[in-house]
């Protein structure tokens, strides 16, 4: 196939399969190594993510956030928002802890 041994097409294969991976990962490395460290870290899964100065829909809109952004965050739950890194507030059915996260 285009002159590329079969090993040569499954070791480019693993490859991408795995930078894919990477890049879902947020850059972090796969693996039990980030399992369990304290922190609480979440996922938008909204198209466009509204974030707000308060707990509020009332409160001002600070900034935006694409869906799949990785964002840390807080334990803090008032009004159906989380708490986000820097005192900002997203809706808490906007966004989803990451795998390795501790957010309860």
């Amino acid at each position: 196939m285009l002159g590329v041994p079969v090993r040569g097409m499954v070791v480019l294969g693993v490859l991408a399969a795995a930078g894919l991976m990477y890049v879902a990962n947020g850059g972090e490395k796969l693996g039990a190594e980030g399992a369990g460290t304290g922190e609480c870290r979440v996922t938008v899964v909204a198209d466009i993510l509204n974030v707000r100065s308060g707990p509020a829909d009332t409160q001002p809109i600070v900034s935006t956030m694409r869906r799949d952004f990785v964002v840390a965050a807080e334990r803090r739950v008032e009004n159906g928002f989380r708490m986000l890194s820097e005192g900002r507030w997203a809706k808490e059915e906007f966004v989803v802890p990451t795998r390795d996260s501790d957010c309860s």
